[in-house]
């Protein structure tokens, strides 16, 4: 017998555990989009007021929802209702995935849809990929992730894990049936939130781990490095807001890239 929804909200599960996710207001959305405009290059500054609201209401959520399931799932479900046309390649990635869609607009056509969360690591988004992927029914997934595991943004990590996390993405992808496509972390020689990090070089241990795994698994690999990064492994300064996020001449660079890898793999 179904639990009294009594006892079901004493143990946690509930109707809609979604309730209170906060969410940007216009003003952080105007800047969101200002700061990827095509021709810009640096990374503008937020409203303090606005964005100092937004980052407490942030971090309470995530204090009861660590992966973030909330993010996305009201819009899931949307899609859902939908027929498959409406859903045919999910990109499941960090903020230099959620902001794909704000620096290249164009590259969202109908059917192609944005799970990216900002500051999230493969732990994080491997919780919420049956969520945000499987359940979506794809033809095609794009996983690109790795740049806040090197950071540490949930705690220290080894290549290993992120190996490892991204590795059961793609075996829960494949078992869906869904085509994979799988990115290099993208290049950056120094992250503005871990000052005292060298990035570089893992990175490319990293991306040689991925590229060995694409490989294994039969999958579509791309690197987007081999357009945006210099000879040292830094993000080139003119697709760069801040050494780690491409800006809009990054993204259409990268465009022709993800185009080719997408319709490889949904052959």
């Amino acid at each position: 017998m179904p639990l009294p929804l009594l006892l079901m909200a004493a143990a946690g599960v509930v109707a809609d555990p979604c309730v209170g996710e906060p969410s940007f207001s216009p003003e952080l959305t105007t800047w969101r989009a200002s700061v990827y405009a095509r021709g810009n290059k640096t990374m503008l500054p937020p409203p303090v007021a606005a964005a100092t609201a937004y980052r407490a209401a942030y971090m309470e959520a995530r204090r009861q929802d660590w992966a973030d399931l909330c993010h996305y799932r009201a819009d899931n479900l949307r899609l859902r209702a939908l027929p498959p046309s409406a859903r045919q390649v999910v990109f499941m990635g960090d903020s230099i995935t959620e902001a794909w869609a704000f620096g290249d607009p164009g590259l969202f056509q109908p059917g192609w849809i944005d799970r990216g969360v900002s500051g999230q690591t493969t732990p994080q988004m491997l919780v919420r990929f049956p969520q945000d992927v499987i359940a979506l029914h794809p033809r095609v997934v794009h996983i690109m992730a790795g740049t806040n595991d090197i950071a540490g943004n949930t705690g220290p990590t080894t290549l290993d894990a992120i190996e490892g996390n991204i590795a059961a993405m793609v075996a829960l992808a494949k078992a869906a049936g869904i085509r994979v496509v799988l990115a290099a972390t993208p290049p950056s020689a120094g992250f503005t939130w871990t000052p005292d990090l060298k990035p570089a070089p893992i990175i490319a241990a990293l991306n040689a781990r991925l590229k060995a795994l694409a490989e294994r698994e039969k999958i579509e690999f791309v690197d987007y490095g081999t357009v945006l990064a210099t000879p040292d492994g830094a993000l080139r300064p003119n697709f760069s807001l801040d050494g780690t996020h491409p800006n809009a001449d990054g993204y259409a660079a990268i465009e022709p890239l993800v185009n080719a890898a997408v319709e490889k793999a949904a052959r």
